[in-house]
């Protein structure tokens, strides 16, 4: 998250690098401008019509547009950035459902039996009320040997340390799924964060050549790039929610598992 925060930052401190080419785009567009203005009134003069001046005021427009240049970008990413904050949300709000169903599932787990012989309140778990669940015809332990006393010491040690293990199993992939997503959005935000400060460096020549005639074009296709490169962000946040709904859905089996059998085991959801 701190990252993230560091690339808008440099997004934030590079966008002023846009201010070098305004000069650059206002010479090009007044040079567009005057031949665009030109040919124009030549034309409808040689053609004895009359000059329709609406047409003319695209490279006014499109001039005052380089001028205003970073009021321009910030009017894009001010219209855009609800669809960042609203996805973003949605990733908090998963992450807050996952961590109640979490501790919804830690309270049923702690009211099994497993979870009393294996864990119990210490975190060593319980051997005689594993002795009894496990030899009901000697549960007080009267007639067990020496010897019998240190293999059901070794089958104790193993049987907690397999419940352990496949408790902390599904805590493993809820973490690695966490962090993939935590890569994959970070990776998606530096290549977005590159390509728009490429596109707002470059926004003034654009506009300048879109003047001329045949150049039209470069305008909308620079704003819909701009645009759907934008929007890697929040579909990035829709991925992580999408995440979380599946570490929800998960957890509330897991919970199920642990209400109807006392136990949470694997299954084929869980390998899906």
């Amino acid at each position: 998250n701190s990252l993230h925060a560091v690339l808008q930052q440099l997004y934030s401190e590079m966008l002023p690098l846009c201010s070098q080419l305004i000069s650059v785009g206002r010479g090009i567009a007044g040079f567009g401008a005057t031949w665009y203005i030109a040919s124009r009134v030549w034309r409808h003069l040689s053609n004895a019509e009359p000059i329709d001046f609406y047409p003319l005021f695209r490279p006014f427009v499109l001039g005052f547009a380089i001028l205003i240049f970073p009021s321009v970008i910030a009017l894009i990413n001010g219209i855009m950035q609800p669809a960042v904050t609203a996805t973003g949300s949605m990733v908090k709000d998963s992450d807050r459902a996952i961590a109640i169903l979490l501790k919804q599932k830690e309270e049923a787990i702690k009211k099994t039996t497993v979870w009393q012989m294996y864990v119990g309140e210490t975190g060593t778990g319980d051997r005689d009320r594993w002795y009894k669940y496990t030899h009901p015809e000697d549960p007080t332990g009267d007639n067990e040997g020496w010897l019998e006393s240190v293999g059901n010491d070794i089958k104790f040690a193993f049987a907690k340390a397999s419940y352990n293990f496949r408790n902390t199993v599904k805590e493993w992939l809820s973490e690695i799924l966490r962090i993939l997503y935590e890569a994959a959005a970070l990776c998606i935000d530096t290549i977005r964060t590159f390509y728009m400060v490429v596109l707002a460096i470059l926004g003034p020549l654009v506009f300048g050549l879109a003047v001329f005639d045949g150049f039209q074009h470069t305008l909308t296709v620079w704003l819909a790039r701009y645009i759907n490169i934008f929007l890697w962000l929040p579909v990035a946040n829709i991925f992580g929610s999408i995440i979380g709904k599946i570490q929800e859905k998960m957890i509330a089996l897991d919970i199920q598992q642990v209400q109807d059998y006392g136990d949470t085991f694997f299954s084929a959801t869980d390998t899906a």
